[in-house]
């Protein structure tokens, strides 16, 4: 297996002095921090809780203006599936620059475009992909959430949609309303079923059923208050609700609710796609195959790209009826392409399920010692540590478990970054530590990950306790 990583891991805290003496740039490093804070919008996220100023990447590695170098283990929030600039990527990309090819065509057609369809075709549900039809809209993949609920609307001649607690599909209107975290309620909104924190108070296959039982008589039931819909979306793991995936059953019974009542199914498969939960696509573990799927990050091989692929009868839209300024990236679709095939000739979704396996089972094992991990869950290399104050008492719907810590979580993060890891938050309250690293990673990066966590966690655990003016419980 063909797995290359040219960046092999580094001590915590490693330092390259003569690139920064060489370059400025160690000196430049707080003033662009400093410039940024005064000039960018209150809105921005990562550059909040991870101040540093890459200059350099290769594989899982990010170098920073200040001379450290870190593990990426959020990879764009999974948009890097071959992490930082892999040689394929940038093999692809030079040989358009090269070729003196338009860069920006909007739709029309060209060999690059012909090139990446094919290949993406070629990964897809197969029968799907073989009467399916594909939009190219703005690159961002809430642009693709956008456009997939415009196509259903279109298509069915109904307005309302389904979608499930703790999603998450973007940021633009349309894709708020779908997501949990919507204040408007202009959609109709279904229990995801989950092991840890049970709507239920179940959890497993129970609670799994429970779920479906309850979307079931949503459906079905003429006083339920919710009309006829346009279309089902989900997630077939929940990334940013937390890393949760559901259970396969789950999702067939979802496709088999759907298709008896000629509700079109549309899964998000944005973050989970290109080999991340182990399988090419995640629907790939249950079987099923979706009336939509909604494709961004990992399919532009780091460049912005986000498509629609859905079924031909589907197809309703007179010309121009969905656009986009921007869908005829070039670059992306090499990229793309380059990274599609990168994934599928080398079995790095096969990979990404046995690492991914091995690195949960030993995220469990660190639980048993630290009771502050309430949860540990994923599939593949999309994995979630959730973490709890085990010494308090839990009340309402989550009785059963801890409370979340999110205090506790910002503290990781913290720990792990002063260690060269980079990782992200994210669940119900921000509890959830997440784990996102390319799928190229090796056995020794794996360990070096999770050697850097552990130490980070009883770093922050002594923080937490003691807090500034000292114990707290």
């Amino acid at each position: 297996m063909a797995v290359t990583e040219p960046a092999p891991a580094v001590p915590p805290g490693a330092r390259i002095r003569e690139d920064a003496r060489a370059t400025g740039e160690g000196g430049a490093h707080e003033g662009i921090l400093r410039r940024q804070a005064q000039r960018e919008s209150a809105a921005r996220t990562y550059a909040r809780s991870l101040p540093i100023v890459p200059v350099r990447a290769r594989g899982l590695t990010i170098e920073g203006a200040d001379g450290r170098r870190y593990l990426d283990c959020l990879s764009g929030a999974g948009t890097l599936a071959l992490g930082h600039n892999h040689p394929v990527v940038l093999e692809a990309v030079r040989k358009v620059l090269d070729s003196g090819a338009p860069l920006h065509v909007l739709d029309l057609a060209t060999p690059v475009k012909d090139a990446f369809v094919t290949e993406l075709f070629a990964t897809l549900p197969a029968k799907l992909a073989a009467d399916a039809r594909i939009q190219f809209c703005g690159p961002a993949g809430t642009d693709a959430v956008e456009a997939a609920l415009k196509l259903v609307r279109t298509a069915t001649g109904r307005r309302g949609v389904l979608a499930f607690s703790g999603a998450y599909h973007g940021m633009t209107a349309g894709a708020l309303d779908v997501s949990g975290g919507a204040d408007d309620v202009r959609v109709a909104r279904l229990p995801y079923p989950r092991n840890y924190r049970c709507p239920f108070g179940v959890g497993g296959e129970r609670g799994a059923e429970l779920a479906a039982r309850w979307t079931e008589t949503v459906l079905d039931d003429p006083k339920s208050g919710i009309p006829a819909p346009a279309g089902m979306i989900l997630e077939p793991v929940q990334g940013e609700g937390g890393v949760i995936p559901a259970p396969d059953s789950w999702l067939r019974r979802m496709r088999e609710l759907t298709e008896a009542r000629s509700i079109p199914l549309i899964a998000d498969e944005i973050q989970t796609g290109v080999g991340r939960t182990g399988a090419f696509w995640a629907v790939d573990h249950s079987g099923i195959v979706p009336d939509v799927m909604v494709l961004s990050k990992a399919i532009g091989g780091s460049l912005p790209l986000a498509v629609v692929v859905y079924r031909s009868e589907l197809d309703a839209w007179e010309p121009g009826a969905h656009a986009g300024t921007f869908r005829g990236n070039q670059l992306a679709m090499a990229a793309g392409a380059a990274t599609l095939a990168y994934v599928r000739e080398n079995g790095l979704a096969e990979r990404a399920g046995t690492l991914g396996a091995r690195m949960l089972g030993q995220l469990q094992g660190l639980a048993a010692a630290h009771p502050c991990i309430g949860d540990v869950r994923g599939r593949g290399l999309m994995l979630g540590v959730e973490l709890v104050d085990p010494d308090h008492e839990s009340t309402g719907p989550d009785e059963l478990a801890p409370p979340p810590d999110p205090e506790l979580a910002g503290e990781v993060q913290r720990q792990c970054l002063d260690r060269g890891l980079i990782v992200e938050l994210g669940g119900r309250h921000n509890a959830v530590v997440r784990l996102l690293p390319p799928l190229t990673l090796t056995d020794e990066q794996a360990a070096a990950v999770l050697d850097r966590f552990a130490d980070a966690l009883a770093a922050a655990e002594r923080a937490h306790r003691t807090g500034p003016s000292g114990p707290s419980r």
